[in-house]
């Protein structure tokens, strides 16, 4: 026996069932719409990074190139001043917390880091940083590659293996990211640089706090123009050595 309905009672039966059916079609569309924007986003990363790593790519090639005199130079320098190898290589942390072993051209006397403990009393940096503006572990000639920041150049080789890129937050050490905060910690965000706004700001003249809030500010703003910009004002901040020791 079929049920037979009053008017009311069908014109309500018919009015819920297209509720239902406006409440589906809404929850399809804001899936879609949401689904849109993650993938454009998502679209958009990947061209940036994209991008970012063609361009260290190509000018960490060129800079390999222009400066590779500069580094045999300096290699048979280092060899003449003081016993022990031409490259020091150190484990640092990278983007997400990756560890990786940075290059750099050794600047100080090989025995420098069991020398640090008896030396920590005289940190002149704030944080978990290990600085001294004169500091009795480094060679003659470590004092000038240093200021120069030619003790960096071979970090371009990070850049080309893909551990670094040209412009990022400097990656610090192992023992440093166990003191840090969860604040300090977005440094570790994007992957680690040769230089950033820290370095054409004052470096060592910089305490931390301002220093994390430099690398965040970059990573807020991160985009290649940016990069150029500051590719471009690190190179007077090298030549005049400010806030390098």
């Amino acid at each position: 026996m079929v049920e037979r309905l009053g008017p009311e009672e069908g014109d309500e039966r018919i009015l819920r069932y297209y509720e239902a059916r406006n409440v589906r079609l809404w929850g399809l569309r804001r899936r879609l719409v949401l689904r849109t924007i993650f993938f454009t986003w998502g679209l958009s990363q990947a061209s940036r990074s994209v991008l970012k790593r063609a361009f260290d790519l190509i000018v960490g090639l060129v800079a390999v190139i222009i400066t590779l005199p500069i580094m045999l130079l300096t290699a048979l320098a280092i060899k003449l001043d003081s016993p022990g190898p031409v490259l020091f290589v150190q484990t640092r942390v990278g983007r997400w917390g990756e560890t990786f072993p940075l290059l750099k051209f050794r600047s100080m006397y090989v025995d420098a880091e069991a020398r640090r403990a008896e030396l920590e009393a005289l940190n002149e940096a704030s944080g978990p940083v290990f600085k001294i503006r004169n500091d009795p572990r480094v060679t003659r000639v470590g004092r000038i590659i240093r200021k120069l920041s030619i003790d960096e150049l071979p970090q371009l080789f990070n850049v080309l293996a893909g551990h670094m890129s040209l412009v990022g937050p400097r990656p610090p050490l192992p023992s440093e990211v166990a003191q840090y905060t969860p604040e300090h910690r977005r440094r570790l965000d994007v992957k680690p640089g040769i230089t950033c706004i820290w370095q054409v700001s004052g470096r060592s003249n910089v305490d931390f706090e301002r220093w994390v809030m430099m690398d965040v500010e970059y990573i807020e703003q991160e985009s290649l123009w940016l990069d150029i910009r500051l590719l471009l004002r690190t190179i007077p901040a090298v030549l005049f050595g400010r806030g390098a020791y």
